[in-house]
């Protein structure tokens, strides 16, 4: 009976560590695409930089880090899982970032 009780506390131990390595995997995908960097709206007020680690860091207004996640990229669009458990989407049109309701230039300058 032990021996059975072991074996079955270290299956669940070898699935946990499995399913924890898969989550790591996918936090740390990296993105080198041609959406690297600073995204910030018209107003300067959020400033969203997309980091090669497939990390982003959101600061709005005063507030350094505000919202922190994962992102990846598939052609125009973006997805978002934030560390706290939302989500969002965006898409890239040109050099504009349309997400959340709402318009992110590169590095703040609007396009001419």
């Amino acid at each position: 009976m032990q021996i059975r009780g072991a074996l079955a506390v270290a299956m669940l131990s070898l699935a946990a560590s499995s399913a924890l390595s898969e989550e790591t995997k996918m936090q740390n995908r990296p993105y080198l695409g041609p959406y690297l960097g600073m995204w910030i709206t018209g107003d300067g007020h959020i400033r969203q930089e997309l980091l090669p680690n497939g990390r982003y860091d959101e600061a709005r207004g005063t507030r350094k880090s505000a919202y922190r996640g994962r992102y990846e990229v598939t052609g125009d669009h973006i997805e978002y899982w934030d560390d706290t458990g939302f989500t969002a989407d965006g898409d890239f049109i040109g050099d504009v970032l349309h997400h959340g309701g709402m318009i992110f230039y590169r590095d703040g300058k609007k396009p001419e």
